[in-house]
């Protein structure tokens, strides 16, 4: 209790809030940081706007340890001080984030029909490459912005790896940069709009989220060395993309004479028995 004083003390609020996911991550149960964090989802939520006399909308928009990192990293840029002419601007902080969020609702509007011509995070996260690679311990830490420190588990950063430039930084097991992610490891508009024809819609079984609305997830990870190829590549909608990494689902491309189709194995673990086939036919 006396650390703990200490800590709020010397270090204010923000560091003792720090202190769970840092002792989950470290010295918790294998996967139970996400569990932690996977139980805040149910707490996302977005009321309905409360309309004044003049017009003006309030809303109460509540989100998990995931959802604000994303939006802090994208209002980031968005909702700095933009000077014209050289005179300042005047704007106050809030009114300059207000801006930034019908700004990017506008962005997604615009793009629905078309090809993701940016890629949908701009988020800097660095992860240990064992944590990446197997890791149901420790946690990847944000970097840069307002949300700098914030641990994500290590199936979240895995998962946002399949649609985000550039996260994660890889550190080495002595603290090297092994890998930066950069474009290439990124499916192209082009691909995308492929997929839309091949898929036409979320490829987990039973959804029909259209093909604009998806994520295009590589069926062997990029972090286990997964290629950014139409035939390592499925169309998910946002929630089964999280399934499909949280439970570890594996999915194949199938081509016959019907046509080209997602073959998804919803066995709990099928993903590692994947990973597991594929090493034991690499040549020694």
């Amino acid at each position: 209790m006396e650390g703990l004083i200490r800590i709020a003390a010397e270090a204010g609020p923000r560091e003792c809030r720090k202190l769970r996911p840092e002792l989950l991550a470290k010295y918790g149960l294998d996967g139970e940081l996400r569990c932690d964090q996977d139980r805040l989802k149910r707490f996302v939520s977005l009321s309905q706007p409360m309309v004044d006399d003049a017009g003006l909308a309030e809303y109460r928009l509540t989100l998990d340890v995931e959802g604000r990192a994303v939006l802090e990293a994208a209002l980031g840029p968005l909702s700095a001080p933009q000077p014209v002419d050289g005179e300042r601007d005047l704007r106050p902080s809030d009114q300059r984030r207000g801006d930034a969020l019908v700004a990017l609702v506008r962005r997604a509007v615009a793009a629905a029909d078309k090809g993701p011509k940016h890629t949908k995070s701009q988020l800097f996260v660095t992860v240990d490459l064992e944590t990446l690679r197997n890791g149901l311990r420790g946690a990847g830490v944000t970097m840069g912005g307002a949300e700098s420190g914030t641990l994500i588990a290590p199936e979240t950063v895995r998962r946002l790896a399949c649609g985000a430039t550039i996260i994660p930084t890889v550190m080495g097991a002595a603290g090297a940069v092994v890998d930066l992610g950069t474009d290439v490891r990124l499916f192209t508009a082009a691909q995308a709009k492929r997929l839309w024809l091949r898929d036409g819609h979320c490829s987990y079984p039973g959804c029909t989220m259209p093909g604009q609305w998806t994520d295009v997830h590589h069926l062997v990870h990029w972090a286990d060395g997964g290629p950014t190829d139409l035939d390592n590549a499925a169309l998910l909608c946002e929630r089964h993309h999280t399934i499909v990494h949280n439970r570890r689902y594996a999915g194949r491309v199938v081509t016959d004479l019907d046509g080209t189709r997602l073959e998804w194995d919803l066995r709990v673990g099928s993903y590692d028995e994947l990973l597991a086939g594929l090493a034991a036919r690499e040549p020694a």
